[in-house]
């Protein structure tokens, strides 16, 4: 039997699968500075490693021969690939068909791909543009009938992603206008990124928010310096191409699935390194500020450190990174903003931040120089203190390896929450450390006011018990009780930092955690 027909009609159907929305389509997708759907695969998978799934699927219209006189392909575009060798599922939004809305969606093959993710325990890439498989008006006139969301038949499948956010790494890009759903989509991810100018991201969009009064275009309304410092999403990316190498890079750290482990990489930075720079770094002035990612990038294997969600919650730094090969999730104070205090936005941000690490077996490192919670009528109108033990919980519910560098402040609730409590954690202090229940500046007032009201020199009163409490709250004094493990120099760090590394490595347990992440 001849097979020619049938491998014809095979090739006919697939060709017509590449043309995505036509050339028309296509072509304004260029001119907006996008790539399409099937471009962006193929930058960000490793080359010839795409298997596409669900290619052929499409509203197809045939004449009365039984010949294709008319197709559309879904708005879904989806297989797996491989990202540095390694397996992956990749789903892309294809924003030439309907600009991803409900009525060019099968939502069986939107759904699939968070399921096979599942079921095969890979990482998953979501590119996404409009919104997502989400909702139009013009649906109700194409389908004859308006959705009832999360009814039968319309469900966006969000208990997928919820079990996906405990089980596997999800990046999610958002490459153009993002909103609904994709908005929903983006946003329920381990790592997130806008592409600047091109990519936002909203609830809503402009013409349906001008209806309630705001006339703002994309950028105003949801792009990326809105949302990166809302923590609405994670990174903002220069370009498509920059937004991929951040994915693949995120990647790099996570093991596949929660039942694996981080993979160690590449030991090419000297374990004994010691960099003599730290010791100076720190002013004596307590005033005075320091860069603590100059910090950071010392102590860590050179060139490995990744932040995350640079913008949001500025007073706390975190980010990937790998010590003697092995990765870790690190965490540090930026005194630059509200002197490394704890914010209601820095809370959030260490509460996702460490839920992270906890799913996906990372030992923590937390370079810590916090003077307290935020004070002050902005800081009660955040909630937070709510926000705050919510964090200290995150810290202390953590199961993982725990490694805390106290670089100078650790004062007050928020100070003292710089490691889990009731269980074993590696800690040192700098010589540059200095504790306490509160800051002596404001304290001394409120503790001695009545020896100051009643002294002839007010500021002279105030020197002399600053200096005679400054003698008895040096870090040595602690140490003599051991309520503080070790005082070092700076410049030890990165060897005791690799010692830590090692050591917790074969303390690290796959398998599910006791809790599943939240968004």
């Amino acid at each position: 039997m001849d097979w020619q027909d049938e491998r014809d009609e095979l090739q006919r159907r697939q060709a017509l699968a590449q043309n995505l929305g036509g050339a028309d389509k296509i072509e304004r997708q260029h001119k907006g500075g996008r790539l399409t759907v099937r471009e962006r695969i193929d930058q960000i998978l490793d080359p010839e490693s795409f298997q596409e799934i669900g290619g052929l699927a499409g509203a197809y219209e045939y004449d009365e021969d039984g010949n294709i006189s008319s197709h559309s392909p879904t708005n879904c575009v989806m297989g797996r690939g491989r990202v540095a060798g390694r397996p992956v599922v990749i789903s892309g939004d294809d924003f030439t068909v309907r600009g991803g809305s409900a009525d060019a969606t099968i939502w069986e093959k939107a759904k699939y791909p968070e399921s096979m993710a599942q079921e095969l325990r890979l990482p998953i890439i979501r590119l996404i543009e409009g919104s997502g498989g989400g909702g139009s008006v013009k649906t109700i006139e194409t389908k004859g009938r308006a959705n009832l969301p999360g009814g039968l038949g319309t469900s966006s499948g969000f208990d997928l992603l919820a079990e996906n956010m405990a089980t596997v790494p999800v990046v999610a890009l958002g490459l153009g206008s993002v909103a609904g759903l994709g908005a929903a989509r983006l946003a329920a991810s381990h790592y997130s990124v806008l592409v600047k100018e091109t990519g936002a991201m909203f609830v809503a969009g402009p013409p349906v928010v001008k209806h309630v009064g705001e006339d703002l275009d994309k950028q105003q309304l949801g792009g990326h310096a809105i949302q990166t410092a809302a923590g609405g999403v994670d990174h903002a990316a220069e370009s498509e191409e920059d937004a991929f190498e951040c994915a693949r890079r995120f990647l790099s750290y996570l093991p596949q699935s929660v039942y694996d482990l981080p993979p160690r990489g590449a030991q090419e930075d000297a374990v004994d390194r010691q960099d003599e720079m730290l010791d100076n770094i720190i002013p004596a002035n307590t005033r005075k500020v320091y860069r603590m990612r100059k910090v950071v990038e010392s102590l860590v294997d050179q060139g490995s450190f990744f932040e995350m969600g640079r913008m949001f919650g500025r007073s706390i730094i975190t980010g990937l990174a790998r010590v003697d090969g092995w990765p870790v999730a690190l965490m540090a104070s930026d005194p630059h903003f509200y002197a490394g205090a704890w914010t209601a936005d820095a809370c959030l941000k260490i509460i996702r931040f460490i839920d992270m690490a906890e799913t996906f077996h990372l030992p923590v490192v937390y370079l810590a120089d916090c003077p307290g919670f935020l004070v002050g009528s902005e800081a009660e109108q955040a909630g937070t203190i709510r926000h705050g033990v919510r964090a200290m919980t995150a810290i202390n519910q953590s199961t993982v390896p725990w490694c805390s560098i106290i670089v100078r402040n650790s004062f007050g609730v928020a100070g003292g929450a710089h490691r889990p409590v009731g269980r074993y954690s590696v800690r040192y202090a700098w010589y540059t450390a200095r504790w306490g229940s509160l800051p002596l500046e404001g304290g001394i007032e409120a503790a001695y006011s009545a020896d100051l009201d009643a002294a002839d020199d007010r500021e002279a009163k105030l020197a002399e018990i600053s200096e005679r409490l400054n003698r008895l709250r040096s870090p040595y004094r602690t140490a003599e009780v051991f309520w503080i493990e070790d005082i070092i120099a700076p410049h030890r760090t990165r060897p005791l930092l690799c010692d830590f590394a090692n050591l917790a490595a074969p303390l690290r347990t796959a398998g599910r955690s006791s809790f599943g992440m939240r968004p």
